[in-house]
């Protein structure tokens, strides 16, 4: 009888897998080309400022049907993914960003039953307002029928995203899926109108080692620094040479999902934020934060993964910020509001005010309160600031 069973299970197994494996391939099949293009990233504003808005860990699901996770309990019968939904809706009309990021576990795979549907829904937001988007994975978005690669390549067909695969590098191997980077050009009447004043990168975090002699999450690979060295010399060369030479390199920005292990020596007395849960980092240290340090350009770098950390550090020269946990099917605090980090880019200008590079870059929390509070405003970096070592 035992036997029996055995077999039985077997031919369920082999089953489920079979069905598993056909949704798959119609899911990722089912993405189409864009029908929207998208054009370029420029400071655009009167103001001359560029605003990115961060999105961390929305670990979206199945939509009215998710219920919330560490709220209050009067607050668990009418609260879902849509409260997640309706947030990003809040912090686009209240910011009214240039770009929308999201750093990770943007779905919850485990809990979808359709991670086609789920990651429609999780952007959606951003794609009716009409707002390019970018996003990296974290290690949920993957947990479903889908894998990373297939949930990266689903996002990349999406209306209004930037993001991309994995850029082509001299025929090598890239690890992960979703690095790449974004050029920022400047003000379109400027003498900088063709060049990138600010440089986005994007890289993938990883989600758990794949060394079978370390355990925990995984981490950005040697590969994938090869590519960000590679790239951030070309764009610094490029704006430093004619037409409209610059002295000084653009300044950049970099966001994945994953927090450096650099970040566990921050104490509450030398950040701006809150600590309070410890910092779930890879066990293995690949460096990136020396390889950010040598390229000379990165002024800040964002990630999420932890939901209970919102703070910014300095360290070497370059801010290590968390964003905050923004969705509700995420784990959080009852009592501590969900959370969103937005960063802005200032242009500075001559004696005769045309506009020329970028001046200054700062950043601010909104809470998903009442009041959509803002918190915490900073300055990351200024052109004027003396790296502190």
């Amino acid at each position: 009888m035992a036997a029996l069973e055995h077999s039985r299970s077997l031919l369920v197994e082999a089953f489920l897998f079979i069905i598993l494996s056909t949704t798959a391939a119609c899911v990722v099949s089912t993405a189409t080309a864009k029908s929207v293009p998208v054009p370029p990233l420029r400071f655009k504003n009167t103001n001359g400022q560029f605003k990115i808005l961060q999105v961390a860990d929305m670990h979206y699901a199945d939509g009215q049907s998710t219920k919330c996770l560490d709220v209050f309990p009067s607050q668990v019968s009418t609260c879902s993914d849509l409260n997640t939904t309706a947030f990003v809706k809040r912090m686009i009309k209240a910011e009214q960003p240039d770009l929308i990021v999201f750093t990770g576990d943007n779905i919850f795979g485990a809990d979808t039953k359709d991670p086609a549907t789920s990651l429609k829904a999780s952007f959606e937001p951003a794609i009716s307002a009409k707002l390019p988007l970018a996003a990296v994975l974290g290690n949920h978005d993957q947990e479903s029928i889908l894998t990373r690669k297939q949930v990266m390549e689903h996002i990349v067909p999406m209306d209004y995203t930037l993001s991309k695969v994995n850029p082509h590098f001299h025929g090598k191997k890239i690890d992960g899926f979703g690095n790449y980077n974004l050029e920022v050009k400047g003000m379109k009447d400027s003498k900088l109108k063709g060049k990138s004043v600010l440089n986005l990168y994007f890289l993938d975090s990883g989600d758990y080692s794949t060394d079978p002699n370390i355990t925990g999450y995984g981490w950005i690979k040697p590969s994938q620094q090869a590519w960000f060295k590679k790239a951030s010399a070309k764009l610094q060369k490029t704006y430093k040479s004619k037409p409209s030479e610059q002295a000084e390199s653009a300044p950049a920005l970099v966001y994945f999902h994953i927090p450096l292990p650099e970040v566990k020596i921050f104490r509450n007395s030398s950040i701006i934020g809150i600590k309070q849960e410890p910092i779930s980092c890879p066990k293995y240290n690949s460096g990136f934060l020396k390889t950010m340090v040598q390229a000379g350009d990165v002024k800040a770098a964002f990630t999420g993964h932890d939901h209970l950390n919102d703070f910014c550090g300095s360290l070497r020269g370059i801010e290590l910020c968390y964003a905050g946990g923004f969705g509700y099917h995420a784990y959080g605090k009852a009592g501590w509001p969900r959370r969103s980090r937005v960063v802005v880019a200032s242009l500075e200008k001559d004696a005769q005010g045309d506009w020329k590079g970028v001046h200054s870059i700062t950043t601010w929390k909104r809470l998903d309160d009442e009041h959509l509070s803002k918190i915490d405003t900073q300055t990351l970096w200024t052109k004027t600031r003396l790296k502190s070592f």
